[in-house]
């Protein structure tokens, strides 16, 4: 089993505002400081079939413009998801599961690429998103516990969604085991991998509440497995990724 990384936005940033803004005090947040910001999602490739998480923005999203005023700044293109994937060797055909974190366009926006994939979403996004259809997998996660989380779904042999609540009402995880790690493919729960380390929310969230406990249950997680925690807004899940660098709290 092999996870590779579909590279769409390089060279971004985001201000610490953005990136803690959700949990730090306003006086504590450093105005000057920035940290690095991309835009990737991952494929799994079990060797039996291909898993997708996340579908990246539309194909026909316009380049980003860097705003010095802005809390985030995406980056430079490499890349729509359609050639990412075509670069990586593979076709949408080739595509037979797709899990989605959450309903925002830069994870679902081209689902409607891969009509007979099977989607596995949380049953809220699904609502969220009015997705239809025979492909549509509305997960409720009914396998009940994975290490610390009371509930998950299992998608594959070594594969297993968790609902990770907050961001969105529905957002969910998905960890893949691979040679005794744990890869963690989180979506946004964190923007940066700092925030994770400093146990920080970002401003983007719809329940604070649900936020928190998902920031914490990842956090021990990671305290009681060997994680290699990849991200979509940060360039250092790349480096993770590739180096199996274990995520350390």
């Amino acid at each position: 089993m092999k996870i590779i990384a579909l590279e769409f936005y390089k060279n971004g940033e985001m201000q610490e505002a953005f990136a803690f803004g959700g949990s730090r005090e306003k006086e504590k947040i450093r105005l000057d400081k920035t940290y690095p910001s991309s835009l990737q999602n991952y494929l799994i490739d079990t060797g039996n079939e291909v898993i997708l998480i996340d579908t990246g923005l539309p194909v026909e999203t316009p380049e980003f413009k860097k705003d010095p005023n802005a809390k985030i700044y995406t980056g430079e293109k490499v890349a729509d998801f359609l050639t990412a994937l075509h670069n990586a060797g593979y076709q949408v055909e080739d595509i037979n599961k797709i899990i989605v974190t959450h309903k925002h366009p830069d994870h679902s926006g081209e689902l409607r690429s891969f009509p007979n994939a099977q989607i596995y979403i949380s049953g809220t996004e699904a609502d969220a998103m009015k997705l239809e259809g025979n492909n549509i997998v509305r997960v409720n996660f009914k396998d009940g516990n994975y290490k610390n989380f009371t509930k998950s779904e299992k998608i594959a042999d070594n594969i297993y969604m968790l609902p990770a609540y907050g961001h969105t009402k529905g957002n969910s995880i998905t960890v893949v085991e691979i040679d005794g790690l744990h890869y963690m493919i989180h979506g946004d729960v964190t923007y940066t991998d700092e925030a994770l380390k400093q146990n920080e929310l970002s401003v983007v969230y719809e329940d604070k509440d649900l936020a928190r406990e998902t920031l914490d249950k990842v956090r021990r997680f990671i305290l009681e497995n060997d994680t290699v925690y990849l991200s979509t807004h940060t360039p250092e899940s790349l480096a993770s990724l590739e180096q199996k660098i274990v995520m350390k709290l």
